[in-house]
């Protein structure tokens, strides 16, 4: 199947140990999907107007070839376009449909076919459902919640095995298997060491794509908090120069998102 909104709020609470949990988990599952409407509706936009202009007018309406990083610099001096959506943190994932996206995405490039914004709202509603799973404490033990560490990496896989067990299309159940890093491949398993069965754990379509891109821009790390374009360029770069070469592509891709509004809806600091 492919999941109904109400369906997916029933697939969050049937796996969520606590109320904390839940409220973690299911609340950064919205972002990502806000998030992801955002950069679709983007890539569309831009891919509409393509299409709408002659050839030569088209090459020189394309958004400007110098690249991520300079798109950075301008969100980074406030010059970017950030309007909120007006959908308050506490919102349902109904809400979410109910509300175009933002404007808040600057730069990016045509993509090479319309992206699906109802998959990706889906997907980004369901891509970390697994985390539930890797929770060392997860809210009935007095404890404050808390990660468990090294298993933390299963969440993408373990998400996938849930949605399948629960008779979630495969297309659906992948939004959690392909979203961690920026693209997770067998030799990163292997050379890592990573307690994953050795295969790619990479998004296999754009929708996955875009999923993977939003999830980067806010962090269930406690308190929760949302990630900046360059925050998260800094971050990639631990994992080699490669990795940090492949999200800048991302970032070229797909346009970089001011996370201020975003925040102060909901109340998160940035990093």
């Amino acid at each position: 199947m492919v999941p109904t909104l109400e369906q997916i709020e029933e697939l969050h609470h049937k796996i969520a140990p606590s109320e904390e949990a839940y409220d973690l988990i299911h609340t950064h599952c919205v972002i990502v999907a806000r998030i992801a409407r955002m950069l679709a509706h983007r890539q569309n936009m831009l891919f509409a107007r393509r299409c709408t202009l002659p050839k030569d007018a088209a090459e020189l309406a394309a958004p400007s070839a110098e690249g991520a990083e300079a798109v950075l610099a301008g969100i980074e001096a406030g010059e970017g376009a950030a309007a909120g959506t007006g959908v308050s943190g506490e919102s349902t994932a109904r809400d979410l449909l109910a509300v175009p996206p933002s404007d808040g995405v600057t730069g990016g490039h045509v993509p090479p076919r319309l992206i699906d914004e109802h998959l990706v709202t889906i997907g980004g509603l369901l891509h970390d459902i697994g985390t539930y799973k890797v929770l060392k404490h997860d809210g009935t033990d007095g404890e404050p919640l808390k990660f468990a560490g090294k298993k933390y990496i299963k969440h993408g896989l373990l998400g996938y095995e849930y949605l399948l067990e629960n008779g979630v299309d495969e297309e659906i159940a992948q939004f959690a298997r392909n979203h961690t890093g920026v693209g997770l491949t067998r030799d990163d398993v292997i050379r890592q060491e990573l307690p994953l069965p050795p295969a790619d754990y990479v998004p296999v379509n754009l929708e996955q794509e875009t999923v993977m891109v939003a999830d980067k821009y806010n962090s269930k790390s406690l308190p929760a908090k949302f990630v900046t374009a360059e925050s998260y360029t800094k971050r990639a770069a631990r994992f080699g120069e490669e990795n940090k070469r492949r999200w800048l592509e991302l970032l070229d891709q797909y346009g970089v998102v001011d996370v201020r509004p975003l925040a102060k809806e909901y109340g998160m600091v940035i990093v």
